[in-house]
């Protein structure tokens, strides 16, 4: 079993959209579509933004994107949240 379920992630992600808005993530694909985009930055070598050693690369986008250390913009992109470090550009 995921540990966070895709419900709890989903509630994370579009925590910060106003009621009547529309949420940002409608499904579990886009999630798991960010998540393994994420995991591949870090495989490529981006560093991780939270302490997490030993953990596989998708385990660790996953804990990101649970403690809000990433968010999804549109078409799955996914840049470091405010405050965390990074330059704030969409990573690739």
């Amino acid at each position: 079993m995921l540990h966070p379920s895709y419900t709890d992630l989903l509630k994370v992600v579009n925590s910060e959209v106003e009621p009547g808005e529309t949420p940002v993530v409608n499904s579990r694909y886009s999630i798991v579509m960010a998540t393994a985009k994420r995991a591949r930055q870090i495989i490529a070598g981006d560093e991780p933004l939270v302490d997490e050693p030993g953990k596989k690369p998708l385990s660790i986008a996953v804990d990101e994107l649970n403690e809000g250390k990433i968010k999804i913009l549109g078409d799955e992109e996914t840049v470091p949240a405010a405050g965390s470090g990074e330059n704030g550009t969409t990573q690739a």
